[in-house]
Order: structure tokens, then sequence, then C-alpha cells
């Protein structure tokens, strides 16, 4: 029977690589996700911004392929990326990875999405006090959009701690990886339980935190 010292520092150790994998994949995914979202946004000829059907219709296949994947099975393909990156294809570091490279597609459409909902009165204004693209994008797009956006960021790192679960599977640490190895293959339901309540606690956390930030934001505008 483990004592309850033992048992808190198995659920710390990982929580802290839970925490790693999501921040690092969440920061990742937005750096791929948020150039790629503004592409399918302007690209689109319904935005009137910088229409081209061939590059729109291309990045849209691609990101839905890449959103069909299973994430396991993503994983698997991408272990030699993460091997040629971080020369392992096992653990915390290996993981965020496959997770960013997943998640990217989604925060792309997310910001699609959210770009869509900012009013086209206000884009027209813009463009007619002579607006270049790129200042429209800067300085009314993505401003115009946050609230949206900040959402979007928090459904990510939600869906990024489910991932982050299903990665333990395979080797890739966190409480997804504790779940498995002590309460499925040792018949430990307390510490599956302990995974469970923990990863319920950080998504409601996060849910909330997201939530106030978008609320306020709305508010000052």
């Amino acid at each position: 029977m483990m004592s309850a010292s033992v048992i808190f520092d198995l659920v710390a150790a990982a929580t802290g690589q839970t925490l790693v994998m999501v921040l690092f994949s969440t920061l990742f995914s937005v750096l791929l996700g948020l150039p790629l979202g503004v592409l399918l946004f302007t690209s689109d000829s319904a935005s009137g911004i910088a229409p081209h059907p061939v590059l729109h219709q291309v990045l849209s296949h691609v990101v839905n392929m890449l959103r069909s994947f299973p994430f396991i099975i993503l994983m698997i393909v991408l272990f030699p990326l993460s091997r040629l990156i971080l020369h392992t294809s096992i653990g915390t570091k290996a993981t965020i990875v496959p997770l960013s490279i997943a998640a990217a597609p989604f925060v792309a459409r997310i910001i699609e999405s959210a770009l869509r909902e900012v009013d086209a009165g206000v884009i027209q204004a813009a463009r007619a006090a002579g607006s270049t693209t790129w200042q429209l994008i800067t300085k009314v797009l993505l401003p115009e959009a946050l609230p949206a956006l900040v959402d979007g960021v928090t459904l990510t790192v939600i869906n990024l701690i489910g991932y982050s679960a299903m990665a333990g599977a395979i080797g890739g640490g966190g409480l997804g990886d504790l779940a498995i190895r002590y309460g499925y293959q040792r018949f430990r339901t307390e510490m599956m339980v302990v995974a469970v309540v923990v990863i319920i606690v950080l998504v409601e956390c996060i849910q909330f935190v997201g939530t106030r930030i978008s609320a306020h934001m709305m508010s000052r505008r």
C-alpha cells in the first residue's frame, strides 16, 4: 500500500509534466496556427482582403486532413520527427512535437472563425482609411477578434490536456501515464481516480480563467 506522501509525489510530478506539455504545445500550436488561420481567412474570396482561391483550397484541405487524424496515430507517425528534433520519441519533451502539430490545425480554424466574426463595416472603414493588408490584420482584425481568440485558445488548452492524457498510453508521461501505469496496469483504482480528478480540476481552472479574461476584454469595449 502506497503512503499518502508517495502518492502526492507521484501526482505532483505527473501534474508538472502535463503542465509542461500543455504550456509549450499551446505556445507552439499558436505560433503555427496563427499565420495559418490568418491566411485561411484573408485568402478566402468572401473576405475580400487578399483573395486567392487556389491557396485557400489547398490550405483548407491540409488543415482538414490534419484535423481528421486520430491523435494516437498522429503521434506514432511523428515519432521520427520527434527523434530528429529532440533525439528521443519518448517522454514529456518528445510529446510536445506531436501535440503542437495536432493542435495547430484546430487553432487555425479557431482563428479563421474568430476573424469572420469581425464586423464587415470595421474592415471597410479601415480599407477606406487607406490601411494596408498588414495593417488591417495587425491593427484591426486581430485586436477586434481578441476576445474570441482567447476563448479559442482556452478550448485549445483544454483539448491539449486531453491529448496529453492520451499520450501517456505510449510513453508520453504526465497524468495519463500515471493513470495507465499505476491505476490500470497495477490495479490501483485510487491512482486512476486521483489522476482523473486532477485533470478535471485543471480543465475547470483553465476554463474559468479563460472565460474571465474574455469577458473582461468584452467589457472594456
